[in-house]
């Protein structure tokens, strides 16, 4: 069965009858791209279907493309500090000149040394936000919430979730031993593993995206190390106890982007999908995604999005966050591997 397909299938099976359109755009992509705001003004402008497979953690995304044949994946979302890793590889395709309004962008969320490699662009940052600490503030005194330091006290032992990616945990993790996240190397990484073996300890469960919104709703748990405004801004309306902040030993910046996959046989599509996304209107849409929300790169989204989520998202505070925050870990390749490793020791312990 092929790709388009199974899509097809899945979709009657739903009881939902596709609709007929002209071409299929195939992306790898997290979540929030699913969302039907997102994609269908695309898809009515461009007579297309985005077909989307959703994946979690850039291994797992690298592993997809290694394994697919060339032009099977079209478009993918990708770490922006991993576009280069993608690169090496020989997955990305460059970027054509002007696809995203970068001039338009946050300073700091260009991540121009990332996303471009050697002079050339492989792909435009597209959101960003905070990996940092999630919790209930009407279950946990939010004084205590300041410093990473009360999630290895024992005051919050059996109530605490860890959100289930490597990177940014195992950030939040180097810098309560006081590690900033540029400095973690194969040695540092190694002197993490008494601390994650004990915030592992003092926790309830390890949990995806879908499972760590769940979790913090019903108050299984209350807090969520790696949480941030992704995970509660969507749950405001219906539990604005649900909150967010940068400690005092700071917190991680996320940023993702948007990639034209190499071998695509749609690369004109392809790259009108991210100038879409990467538009003010695309940008809003992402924004406020119903599986998690964040901040768009292009400020001009700001024009787009109503008082009330620019509140949620707290699009004043943006200038003194993202001073405080540092970006996720830029691993090589034997770091990431020790990264990888002492997180697969902790799932199995």
């Amino acid at each position: 069965m092929t790709f388009k397909h199974s899509c097809a299938l899945i979709a009657l099976m739903a009881g939902l009858a596709p609709a007929a359109y002209a071409e299929d755009l195939n992306a790898l992509i997290w979540c929030d791209h699913a969302d039907p705001e997102l994609l269908e003004p695309f898809e009515t402008a461009h007579d297309v279907r985005v077909n989307v497979k959703e994946y979690e953690g850039t291994a797992a995304g690298l592993t997809l493309l290694e394994q697919s044949r060339p032009g099977d994946w079209d478009v993918m979302v990708i770490d922006a500090v991993d576009v280069g890793r993608a690169v090496e590889r020989g997955l990305l395709a460059p970027l054509p000149e002007g696809t995203a309004p970068t001039s338009d962008y946050f300073p700091e969320v260009r991540l121009d040394d990332h996303v471009t490699i050697d002079g050339t662009t492989y792909a435009a940052v597209e959101k960003f936000g905070y990996n940092t600490v999630a919790y209930n503030k009407s279950a946990v005194d939010p004084a205590d919430m300041t410093s990473l330091a009360a999630l290895w006290s024992g005051k919050y032992d059996g109530r605490i979730a860890i959100y289930d990616y490597y990177l940014p945990v195992l950030g939040l993790v180097g810098l309560n031993a006081g590690v900033a996240t540029a400095d973690l190397d194969a040695s540092a990484v190694e002197s993490l593993r008494d601390p994650l073996m004990q915030l592992k300890a003092a926790s309830k469960q390890v949990s995806d995206v879908v499972g760590s919104q769940t979790a913090l709703a019903t108050g299984e748990v209350d807090v969520l190390i790696g949480g941030g405004e992704w995970l509660t801004a969507v749950l405001n309306a219906e539990n604005p106890d649900l909150d967010w902040t940068i400690p005092e030993e700071g917190g991680l910046l996320w940023a993702q982007s948007l990639a034209i996959v190499e071998g695509t046989e749609k690369p004109e599509l392809a790259a009108e999908f991210i100038k879409y996304v990467t538009s003010p209107e695309g940008q809003a849409r992402l924004a406020t995604s119903s599986c998690y929300w964040g901040m768009p790169a292009n400020k001009a989204a700001g024009d787009v999005l109503t008082e009330a989520q620019k509140d949620i998202l707290r699009w004043d505070d943006q200038a003194d966050y993202l001073t405080r925050a540092q970006l996720y870990p830029v691993p090589d390749a034997d770091t990431d591997a020790g990264m990888q490793d002492l997180w697969t020791d902790m799932l199995q312990n």
